[in-house]
């Protein structure tokens, strides 16, 4: 993805044009998803949404266009998800254990609805500086509420916002690695399991 990074051309702003994008957008996600990328061409996708190819591109220039949509979509689905949890988690305050289950689990279960599509994001999206910036900052929220849990189980040692940071980076990189590209002969339940006793020790 050489040049210029391809984004929308506009975001819709009546009822009827924001649901022509959505389902554009769901369509591609479904596309990308069953044909990856190279087989999920924009008159498919068009096809698929029920739209005229001239419909889709008003919105989306091309394809790295579509997965620069679904990039932005993806964000903000995790960072609500995950609030739910980390709410959730509060609330119940379970031990440590299965405080890294409901989390680590939640993360994983996140990626692995759209494992395929999820791959596509994370080694194919085109990233300008404001999605990267975007994206530290959902890094940055996420480790804040680790932290929390932390601090809630008496656990992290003494620089849990260290501790905090370092864990969710290494989740992150787990679930984007060896969750959706499980090693030969190993499920991703295995791996996400793997992940939490991983976790544990880190914190034990």
């Amino acid at each position: 993805m050489d040049g210029p990074i391809s984004i929308p051309r506009k975001t819709p702003r009546q009822q009827r044009s924001q649901e022509t994008y959505d389902a554009i957008l769901e369509a591609a996600a479904q596309l990308f998803e069953r044909l990856g990328y190279a087989g999920a061409t924009t008159n498919k996708i068009a096809e698929r949404a029920g739209v005229s190819i001239g419909s889709l591109y008003q919105y989306f220039p091309n394809k790295d266009a579509l997965l620069y949509a679904l990039g932005e979509r993806h964000v903000r689905h995790l960072v609500g998800s995950l609030k739910a949890v980390f709410a959730e988690v509060s609330a119940d305050d379970p031990p440590l254990e299965e405080s890294v289950r409901r989390l680590v689990g939640a993360l994983a279960d996140l990626h692995l609805s759209e494992p395929r599509t999820h791959r596509l994001l994370y080694d194919q999206v085109p990233r300008p500086a404001a999605t990267a910036v975007q994206l530290r900052s959902m890094q940055a929220d996420m480790a804040a509420e680790v932290e929390r849990q932390l601090s809630r189980l008496g656990v992290g040692g003494p620089d849990r916002v260290v501790t905090a940071l370092l864990l969710v980076q290494a989740v992150e990189a787990q679930v984007h690695g060896a969750v959706l590209d499980p090693p030969p002969g190993r499920s991703a339940a295995e791996v996400v399991e793997a992940m939490v006793r991983l976790c544990l020790r880190m914190l034990g």
